[in-house]
């Protein structure tokens, strides 16, 4: 089976459209090596999808005919990726949350309130 379909049907991607653009932006590695989107796809390979900053590493366990349900994809993968994947994806979400560069406009009305309680702890 080609790497972008499988990528599909074991729904790491939404359409095979969207598995297919990810491997030709490089995104998608079999063994260590870059793919196209036709390289094939055999069982224990070890991908390596990186998708909204995750490294996703999976072992392919088996082929399935076409696209699976949810409760299926256990069959035919082993996620193999690291947990500190999933902790530095928590860590940079809340870092851009609470985070705004100085000067980038007027104070909003969170940084207001946080400046008029400090001016009137002083007095």
């Amino acid at each position: 089976m080609r790497i972008d379909k499988y990528l599909w049907s074991t729904r790491y991607f939404k359409t095979r459209n969207m598995a297919t653009m990810a491997c030709k932006k490089g995104q998608v590695k079999v063994n260590g090596n870059l793919v196209k989107p036709s390289r094939e796809v055999y069982q224990q390979d070890l991908i390596m999808v990186r998708k909204n900053q995750i490294s996703y590493e999976l072992r392919v366990l088996d082929i399935p005919k076409s696209r699976v349900g949810a409760k299926l994809v256990d069959i035919y993968r082993k996620d193999t990726t690291p947990a500190s994947a999933f902790e530095q994806m928590e860590l940079l979400k809340y870092s851009k949350d609470y985070y705004r560069k100085k000067g980038t406009g007027r104070p909003t009305k969170k940084d207001r309130r946080e400046i008029d309680y400090y001016l009137n702890e002083e007095e």
